[in-house]
C-alpha cells in the first residue's frame, strides 16, 4: 500500500513536529506508512513584511487571514488523485469516528487547512471539500483539530497498530462505547475482575462485553444510545 500523505497549511507548522515522535503515530511516519508535510502561508506572502492577515471589511474586532497566501500555499502542494481537503473551523461538521475511518480508507492524501486569528477570509472555504469541527467551542487556531485528525487517521492505516483487531471493538467503531477492560491482579483494593472474564468461556465473555457496551452507552451517552436503537430496531 502506498504511503498516506498528509499536508497541513498552518501559520505555526512547528507544532506538528511532535507528531513525528508520538508513539505508534511517530513510528508510522518513520516506517513510511504515512508522511507529513507542512506549508506555512507566510512563506507565500508577497509583501516585505510577509503579511498574512488584515482588518475585516465592514469593521470589527480582530484580524482576518488573507486569501492570497493561503491559496498560494495550497496550490504549491502536490495533489494526488484520491485526496480530500479539510478546513478546520468551529462552523464545521462535528468530527466522528466514521469520518476518520472514511478518510483513512478512501483517500491517499488529506490536506488540512488551519484557520487562525479572528477568522479567515470567506473565499478560503472554496478550497475545502469538507469543514470539520471538534465541537461547539472556539480555539486559537485549527492546529489542534488538525493534529487530532492526523492521529485518528494514521492509527487506522494498515501497519500502524500492531493488532488490527484492537481497532474493531473500540468506542464509536460500531456506534457504541467500548466495554470495560481488566488485567492482573484479579483483586485490587477490594475491586474484583468480573468472574466471567476469568471463566475461559469465550462465548459468555463475548456476550458480557456486548451487554456492557450497550449498558455503558445508555448510561454515559444517551444520545448515542438513541441513535443506535434507531439503527438497530429490536436489538435492545
Amino acid at each position: 500500500m502506498s504511503s498516506f500523505r498528509l499536508d497541513v497549511v498552518s501559520l505555526v507548522p512547528e507544532v506538528f513536529d511532535s507528531l513525528r515522535g508520538l508513539g505508534v503515530i511517530g513510528r508510522a511516519f518513520n516506517a513510511g506508512i504515512a508522511e507529513l508535510h507542512t506549508h506555512n502561508p507566510r512563506d507565500y506572502a508577497t509583501d516585505r513584511y510577509r503579511k498574512v492577515d488584515d482588518e475585516p471589511y465592514g469593521g470589527g474586532a480582530g484580524m482576518v487571514l488573507k486569501p492570497e497566501p493561503v491559496f498560494a500555499a495550497f496550490e504549491a502542494i502536490p495533489l494526488l488523485p484520491r485526496r480530500r481537503v479539510l478546513l478546520m473551523t468551529p462552523q464545521g461538521k462535528p468530527l466522528q469516528q466514521a469520518d476518520l475511518r472514511r478518510w483513512a480508507t478512501d483517500y491517499e492524501q488529506l490536506v488540512l487547512l488551519c484557520g487562525h486569528y479572528e477568522g479567515f477570509d470567506e473565499r478560503i472555504r472554496s478550497l475545502a471539500d469538507e469543514e470539520v469541527s471538534l465541537g461547539d467551542f472556539v480555539l486559537t487556531g485549527g492546529e489542534l483539530p488538525a493534529m487530532t485528525i492526523i492521529n485518528g487517521t494514521v492509527r487506522l492505516r494498515p501497519g500502524t497498530v500492531g493488532t488490527a483487531d484492537s481497532l474493531v471493538e473500540e468506542s464509536h467503531s460500531a456506534g457504541l462505547l467500548e466495554h470495560p477492560h481488566y488485567t492482573r491482579p484479579a483483586n485490587f483494593r477490594e475491586m474484583e475482575v468480573p468472574a466471567v472474564l476469568r471463566s475461559g468461556d469465550h462465548g459468555a465473555i463475548a456476550r458480557w462485553r456486548a451487554e456492557q457496551q450497550k449498558e455503558r452507552t445508555e448510561q454515559r451517552r444517551p444520545d448515542l444510545w438513541a441513535q443506535w436503537q434507531a439503527e438497530h430496531p429490536g436489538e435492545d
